[in-house]
């Protein structure tokens, strides 16, 4: 994700008075209105309903608050923060819906998808997707980039090439946070060794365990559904790639532009930045390669200064389409701009107000406190651990937090059950960081499901790697395989 991370010395709130029932009032209120928000609208309950329900279920905890004499500014105090801390993350948003729009009227897209359909067959797409999005996302640390760059043109070979638009997404989705998890550019990975008190690349090293095997499975899951899938004839491409040629001017020097953007975060570039020097890269190659497209979408027919800069200005900031002479490629040529990502913008901000009222009447606190108190076995450490990441993925709406507070609360226990630390780190990563995506009011969901255009509920079946990865925690807690002990000079020292 990417966001700014909470600090390490932030106080989690913790409120006395509050008992665990009282706390998981709003919990099982926002479960049952989203339960039946979805049923009522389905993958349209996230074009507002969704919202106003997470507006609902902040209501019902600052009520629980009030109650429990937690004051109305603590708790508008604790929303502005943490809307406050997803200012970076609203401003990607727009940047990529910015950049979107000029990689499609530049030919930076089209192009993608005219090699890919020839390099990518069906039976290997969804695997190579994996590999493909793996290797960019440790390459640059984000799983957010490589979905803005390599996954929207995946998602687009998949249409052309008649494969699940889901199935791919999960594929994109897979690889790119097995890159999150073991990539020391990811701030998640750094995060999660800190709050567990182990260094960077012992964690790494120590994730490797799990998350290798989980990955594995998940590419023989892809290839098993590569070698059956029907993709009802479309492999025949010829006529595809004959009308992607007729509506752009297709070169390979197009690829400067995602290779830059891809350098420059390698070069630990603030995304932002290398976001908005791909969007200004993106116009400059519209204006070069794709005059008569720019043109068009200004509503002219000469190309001058004005007309230019209203058409790169349109494809930029609305919705843009660029016909083609198939049908079935319309659809697929067309981008929402920084408007098409207001929807997700939307959600993260309702999203941010109920997980900032349950922190602030300390309801995530007595909640993992919970959990925590649930169990004293070392599996039942490890499980609790899981469930309270997975718990607060839900509930804060936030992936930092679902590191943060476990990390914060689990610490000690895992030190006083003889555990090294990087046992710790590597399970909040395994079901912290990954789930993430998988909830769809969930900053992470709500990120990736705008930018690759496709519903939360159409790709949470098929994120293999991302739901696989805390049943392997846990399968390794259960018949202890690698769970490494404290040294007694780490005993000593934590005595």
């Amino acid at each position: 994700m990417e966001n700014q991370n909470p600090s390490q010395s932030e106080q989690i709130p913790t409120n006395k008075e509050l008992g665990i029932w009282p706390a998981l009032i709003p919990v099982f209120a926002l479960i049952a209105m989203l339960a039946f928000n979805v049923f009522v609208f389905g993958d349209d309950s996230l074009n507002g309903s969704n919202q106003f329900v997470l507006l609902l279920g902040g209501a019902v905890a600052a009520i629980v608050g009030y109650f429990h004499n937690v004051e109305y500014d603590k708790m508008i105090d604790e929303v502005a923060g943490n809307i406050q801390s997803t200012a970076g993350a609203i401003l990607i948003l727009l940047m990529v819906g910015a950049l979107a729009g000029t990689w499609l009227i530049s030919g930076i897209i089209p192009t993608m998808i005219y090699y890919g359909l020839q390099i990518l067959n069906p039976t290997i797409f969804l695997a190579a997707c994996v590999i493909i999005c793996a290797v960019i996302s440790v390459a640059t640390g984000s799983s957010w980039t490589t979905s803005a760059t390599v996954g929207i043109a995946l998602i687009g070979i998949a249409e052309a090439l008649g494969i699940s638009v889901g199935m791919t997404a999960g594929a994109i989705l897979s690889g790119a946070y097995f890159g999150d998890k073991l990539s020391p550019l990811s701030d998640t990975t750094n995060l999660a060794p800190a709050m567990a008190g182990t260094d960077l690349f012992t964690h790494i090293r120590y994730m490797t365990l799990t998350t290798v095997p989980t990955v594995t499975i998940t590419l023989i899951i892809f290839v098993i559904i590569g070698l059956n899938l029907d993709t009802s004839g479309t492999t025949d491409t010829s006529a595809i790639l004959a009308s992607i040629e007729n509506s752009f001017r297709i070169s390979p020097w197009l690829f400067l532009v995602p290779i830059i953007v891809i350098a420059l975060i390698i070069k630990k570039t603030s995304p932002l930045i290398a976001l908005l020097l791909g969007t200004l890269l993106g116009a400059a190659a519209a204006l070069f390669f794709q005059p008569g497209i720019v043109a068009q979408i200004a509503g002219t027919t000469n190309l001058d200064f004005v007309s230019g800069y209203r058409g790169v200005m349109q494809a930029i900031t609305v919705e843009t389409a660029v016909e083609t002479d198939n049908e079935n490629l319309n659809d697929l040529f067309s981008a929402g701009g920084m408007a098409g990502m207001l929807g997700t913008i939307w959600l993260i901000i309702c999203a941010m107000v109920f997980g900032g009222i349950m922190e602030a009447i300390g309801a995530l606190a007595r909640i993992s406190r919970a959990l925590l108190n649930l169990f004293h076995t070392t599996f039942g450490l490890f499980a609790s651990t899981v469930f309270s990441c997975l718990a607060l993925n839900a509930t804060a709406s936030d992936q930092y937090l679902a590191i943060v507070v476990p990390g914060k609360m689990f610490a000690k226990a895992y030190r006083d059950k003889g555990l090294a630390p990087e046992n710790l780190s590597r399970t909040l990563e395994d079901s912290g960081t990954v789930t993430s995506v998988l909830i769809p009011w969930n900053t992470c969901g709500a990120y990736h499901s705008g930018v690759l255009g496709v519903p939360t509920l159409s790709y949470v079946g098929y994120a293999f790697f991302n739901y696989l990865s805390p049943f392997m925690t846990l399968l390794f807690a259960a018949f202890s395989i690698k769970i490494k002990e404290l040294s007694d000079s780490s005993k000593t020292q934590t005595a």
